[in-house]
C-alpha cells in the first residue's frame, strides 16, 4: 500500500467532515442574507449604548442642579 491508498472508513470520515464545513458555510451565508435579523442584533447591540447615554446625562444634568442649588 501506498501513503496515498485510503480505506473506505477514512473516505467516510473525509466525507463527515466535509459535509460539517459546508453545513457552517451554508449557515454563515444564510445568516448574512437574513437582513431582518442583522437589523436585530444591530438594534440589540445599539439599545444598551442609549442607555448608558441616558443615564450618564441623566446624571450630569442632575449633578449640575444638584451644583447650582449650592451656590
Amino acid at each position: 500500500m501506498s501513503g496515498t491508498d485510503t480505506t473506505p472508513e477514512q473516505l467516510e470520515a473525509d466525507i463527515a467532515v466535509q459535509r460539517a464545513q459546508l453545513a457552517d458555510t451554508v449557515d454563515q451565508l444564510s445568516h448574512k442574507l437574513d437582513v431582518k435579523a442583522q437589523a436585530k442584533e444591530r438594534l440589540d447591540r445599539v439599545r444598551p449604548q442609549q442607555v448608558v447615554i441616558a443615564v450618564g446625562a441623566v446624571l450630569v444634568v442632575g449633578a449640575l442642579l444638584w451644583w447650582a442649588r449650592q451656590r
